[in-house]
């Protein structure tokens, strides 16, 4: 990975039409994979601007161009390089896969094999469905063939609505994903969590792990006239 201060001016041109960052102190993030992230010292873990792998690098004196195929169109990224602070590489080895606690792992597994319990009739795809930022947990189809992206939590928050909210960004973009609707399962969801996800138009559902693996059975309400 190599890591980049410097002051710099970054254009954007593509599908996005033209968008500019002027000239600021900012970092950037050239992976190995090809991915290139540029950010700033606010406004959260978010990049100001980024190209996703498969890409081309091109560098010369003070300027670095990043571009990427787009179907019949290239998206470009130009970083005009004014002064340089500090420019280092690290090898960062072979990265290990994301391990999941227990009760996220074992909600997956039970989910998988039983997608209906979910609250609609939904059939499983795959199991970690990989996009560029990292894999969700469950892909599925509806009863009318539509795509449905499930994230799963022990304990599902704010941060979690915006992980699938992400996810779903990266997932639209590709051909004949532009649909895919997203649901976030935990055995609790925050009520923060439930309010942003259903305003981003994200369906909510609580699990119960012992109820969904036949351990005991589901607690009933008794309604009252």
């Amino acid at each position: 990975m190599r890591l980049i201060v410097a002051r710099c001016e970054v254009t954007y041109t593509g599908r996005l039409l033209q968008a500019r960052l002027p000239e600021a102190l900012r970092l950037i993030m050239v992976k190995s994979d090809g991915s290139v992230m540029v950010h700033a010292d606010t406004g959260g873990y978010k990049p100001q601007n980024w190209m996703t792998p498969p890409t081309v690098i091109e560098e010369e004196p003070g300027r670095l161009v990043v571009r990427k195929r787009a179907g019949k169109t290239e998206d470009r990224l130009d970083i005009r390089i004014v002064e340089v602070l500090s420019d280092v590489e690290h090898d960062m080895g072979e990265a290990a896969a994301l391990e999941k606690d227990g009760v996220e792992r074992d909600l997956q597994e039970a989910l998988a094999a039983q997608p209906e319990a979910l609250g609609e009739q939904l059939r499983l795809v795959r199991r970690e469905w990989p996009t560029d930022i990292g894999p969700v947990d469950l892909m599925c189809r509806d009863a009318d063939d539509g795509w449905v992206a499930v994230e799963i939590k022990r304990i599902a928050t704010i941060d979690a609505v915006e992980q699938l909210s992400r996810y779903l960004e990266r997932i639209t973009e590709e051909p004949g994903l532009g649909e895919c609707r997203g649901i976030l399962a935990a055995q609790v969801v925050k009520p923060q969590a439930r309010t942003l996800a259903e305003a981003r138009g994200l369906r909510c559902v609580e699990i119960d792990l012992a109820v969904l693996r036949g351990e005991r059975e589901p607690e009933l309400t008794l309604f009252v006239a």
